[in-house]
């Protein structure tokens, strides 16, 4: 068995840890952190494995390199096969497994850290990583993320997803602006009204009233949307969970219906890999999905 594969050399677990790295870093002088003679190390290695397989696995890109097709194949086999070493060394060392979970920024501060600070009696340990759904997507396919948090389904195969709830946008004006929610309403419709909009966030994008609004600030997540709401200078479009805090007097609900009838959703996202490699990584995600649709469900209207 696999003689073919080992009847010549340029083939060995080093040189595929070479191979991960340079994809994950763009070039050989990053994954080489400009060591001279690491990179040219890397570079020899890389070679011997395109020597082995007879292909091209790297290509130049502007100032740096990227995997080609082949390479970034050779190091999805590669990397889905060190995982299962590596969960095996775990487990014959009885160390604590570390799960890396992806999602957006504010829903990893209302829901995400709340929920594992208090998870003191989980048998594993978690680590959080800010990223948009794409780079999730990305990632879960390339097993550098254990399980991610979307705001759409279902994504490209073979990745599978669990709805966790929904939420909706309401648009919060301060006080300060002296405008009743009649006068609020017919300013934003005439695009007047003086915003801040988080345009990375899940569900914005997609609101065809917010797609173009000539925004007065553009920030990256409700968080900092929040926070420019809360200098009472500009209006906010917030999630129900992040609604401003009580009393809420310095600020009015606007309703805006065709907004106001749009739910967005969040979901768990995991590659089915993984569960094949690590079969606690199943338990993981039954915990997680029950546990935040549970703080999804109970949180504010």
């Amino acid at each position: 068995m696999f003689v073919k594969l080992f009847a010549e050399s340029g083939l060995s677990l080093d040189r595929l840890k070479t191979l991960l790295e340079v994809g994950v870093a763009g070039s050989i002088a990053r994954a080489a952190e400009a060591d001279p003679v690491r990179q040219s190390q890397y570079s020899r290695q890389i070679k011997e494995l395109e020597d082995f397989f007879r292909i091209k696995l790297i290509e130049r890109q502007g100032k740096g390199t990227r995997l080609t097709p082949n390479g970034r194949e050779l190091a999805r086999i590669s990397r889905f096969f060190m995982m299962g070493l590596s969960n095996f060394q775990r487990g014959c060392l009885a160390e604590e497994q570390t799960f890396r979970i992806g999602a957006g920024a504010s829903f990893t501060r209302q829901f995400l850290l709340p929920m594992l600070a208090a998870a003191q009696t989980s048998p594993a340990s978690y680590a959080t990583e800010a990223a948009g759904d794409a780079e999730i997507e990305r990632r879960l396919h390339d097993l550098t993320l254990d399980f991610g948090v979307v705001g759409s389904a279902p994504l490209s195969r073979p990745l599978q997803t669990k709805d966790l709830g929904k939420w909706k946008l309401a648009l919060w004006v301060p006080r300060a602006l002296n405008l009743n929610e009649a006068d609020a309403r017919r300013e934003f419709r005439a695009r007047r009204l003086p915003l801040v909009l988080a345009r990375s966030e899940p569900g914005t994008p997609a609101v065809v009233p917010l797609a173009k609004y000539p925004a007065r600030l553009v920030c990256d997540n409700f968080v900092e949307a929040k926070a420019v709401l809360e200098t009472r200078k500009l209006a906010a479009f917030l999630p129900g969970f992040l609604m401003p805090g009580k009393p809420a007097d310095p600020f009015i609900r606007v309703r805006i219906p065709e907004i106001d009838r749009l739910s967005f959703h969040f979901f768990l996202a995991w590659n089915p890999r993984l569960l094949r490699l690590n079969p606690h990584a199943g338990r993981r995600r039954d915990w997680l999905v029950g546990v935040l649709s549970g703080e999804i469900r109970n949180g504010p209207a």
